[in-house]
């Protein structure tokens, strides 16, 4: 079937099933007398056994006296049975799977609805697929914390009850469309994701390019393929031009600089495999981002003010009233499992400036003890203490002791060489995670920057500082520089402690321009795109 009869088959469908929600009871109910009638035992009986599951719509229910919210005959009713099925039949745009939401059996359930047990049995069917789509859209289908342990982010959810009590007070169309986040970022996904689909229906972007290096100057078929298919993705007007000129240096220079590589305008190895992945492997990037943007409809929204950590693009950001106020280059955790840096929110409350390093356990023993065995003097920039913080004799050797007896803890004090830099910033959390300086100023010159064991390196941390710094005095520079100069650790707490979320986004937006796209460095893109497929969800099919 081609993708216009498809959506053809899909709008009969939804205007059968729209009618039929419309006009079941009126059929079902003779001479409209149900809101007379529905209060009997049977009706009564059926929706109270359905609730036992959950806890919110069995009080929705009780709280109304069991009144019906779908299953009466008048206009409000009907305009909600309309609204729902007209939904779910649409589960899609937002990349959920139509089928989980089961529309032909609800059809089928309310087409043959005969008798007050029945009715109430449909009452509660509907509720439920109601709660289930509100869920899904609403905070997300899938719970990442199953699919990948570096995610450590929970589905929002909101309260049952109160979603179906707004359904029964407001319009419901209004509600529905009011499910899914309201972000710019989920807006611009969504019409990515109809681009997208419109790109595969029509074929594509046409054939991957075969060769190694292209650059300005050069020109011949391979040219002719790169312009083509950067005509295609939108990045160059048409052209008769067999020659890489200087329209096409700046067409790949654009593409690099959205696909977070080095922007130099020559299309090498790294360039041609990024502009050779096609249409449906983009397709996934962006479900599974509006995916994860569900994740983040926090209730309260991100903050006014919030730090934005994206892992995959190695930047971190401070973001004011819904624009970025400051920048700078990350490193964060490297591929290895035990290194990768984990994705969660929680709120800066502090930062520490001259900061010592309490070196993490792992590192301790996985590290450091095998060359302690060897030689007690090795990392002798290292304080090793004991339980009651006494610094502890090296003489002795650590010959004696394992990974699992090693008693002691070791500690760097401030200083130049330290390795967190001159400052940290501290949002306390159980992954000890947080943001610091660092003297290996070199990594950032690198496109990937993964190098850490799991904490975020910033670029330009004092500038960060500053501007975190700027909210509650008139000189900040001086403020951090007169604490700096003392050499002593000084914690700086914040007067109002700003949220700080870790995200992990291989497709994401910008206001103008283009949507970006990066590599899935963990893997994690992958599993939860594997975990949405399971779920039912499935790209759009080029047209035959």
């Amino acid at each position: 079937m081609t993708n216009s009869r498809r959506q053809f088959a899909t709008g009969i469908k939804a205007g059968l099933a729209v009618a039929l929600a419309a006009g079941w009871m009126t059929a079902a109910v003779p001479g409209g007398a149900s809101a007379q009638t529905l209060a009997l035992t049977a009706y009564k009986q059926a929706v109270a056994e359905s609730l036992s599951e959950d806890e919110g719509l069995a009080a929705f229910y009780r709280a109304r006296g069991f009144e019906p919210l779908w299953t009466s005959a008048d206009a409000k009713a009907t305009e909600r049975r309309a609204a729902l099925i007209e939904a779910l039949s649409q589960a899609d745009l937002h990349g959920l799977p139509v089928q989980r939401y089961d529309v032909d059996g609800l059809m089928t359930e309310l087409r043959t609805v005969r008798g007050d047990r029945a009715r109430g049995l449909a009452e509660v069917a509907l509720s439920r697929a109601y709660l289930q789509f509100a869920h899904d859209l609403n905070g997300g289908l899938l719970d990442g914390r199953r699919v990948d342990s570096g995610i450590k982010r929970a589905p929002q959810r909101l309260s049952s009850q109160l979603l179906l009590e707004r359904l029964a007070s407001e319009e419901p169309r209004a509600v529905l469309r009011g499910l899914a986040p309201q972000s710019p970022e989920y807006a611009r996904l969504m019409r990515e994701k109809l681009m997208l689909e419109h790109s595969i229906a029509h074929g594509g972007w046409g054939p991957a390019i075969r060769t190694g290096k292209l650059e300005p100057g050069q020109s011949g078929a391979p040219v002719v393929a790169l312009r083509d298919r950067l005509v295609a993705m939108g990045y160059l007007a048409p052209s008769l031009s067999a020659s890489y000129d200087e329209p096409l240096r700046a067409a790949v220079t654009a593409f690099q600089e959205d696909h977070g590589l080095e922007t130099d305008g020559v299309a090498g190895a790294s360039t041609l495999s990024s502009i050779n992945i096609g249409p449906e492997e983009r397709l996934k990037s962006v479900i599974v981002a509006m995916e994860r943007e569900r994740w983040m409809n926090l209730p309260d929204g991100l903050g006014k003010r919030h730090i934005l950590v994206n892992l995959t693009d190695f930047h971190a950001r401070i973001i004011d009233d819904g624009k970025v106020s400051f920048e700078t280059r990350s490193v964060i955790g490297h591929q290895d499992p035990d290194r990768r840096t984990p994705e969660f929110s929680d709120v800066m409350e502090f930062m520490v400036i001259n900061p010592s390093w309490y070196v993490p356990r792992s590192i301790i023993v996985n590290e450091y003890l095998p060359l302690l065995r060897r030689n007690p003097g090795a990392v002798g920039h290292l304080e090793i203490t004991d339980s009651r913080g006494r610094r502890v004799n090296r003489g002795r050797g650590f010959s004696q002791y394992t990974a699992a007896s090693f008693p002691f803890a070791m500690r760097q004090p401030p200083g130049p060489r330290n390795a967190l830099g001159q400052v940290k910033f501290m949002f306390p959390n159980k992954y000890n995670i947080y943001l610091h300086d660092t003297p290996s100023k070199s990594l950032f010159d690198h496109t990937r920057r993964t190098y850490s064991h799991g904490c975020v390196r910033l670029g330009d941390p004092k500038d960060f500082a500053y501007a975190l710094l700027a909210r509650q005095t008139d000189d900040p520079v001086g403020f951090f520089q007169a604490r700096l100069r003392t050499g002593s650790e000084s914690r700086v707490n914040l007067d109002d402690p700003v949220p700080v979320h870790l995200i992990y986004r291989t497709a994401f937006t910008q206001a103008k321009g283009k949507v970006n796209y990066r590599d899935d460095m963990y893997g994690r893109d992958a599993k939860l795109w594997n975990a949405l497929s399971a779920a039912g969800v499935a790209l759009a099919a080029p047209q035959s």
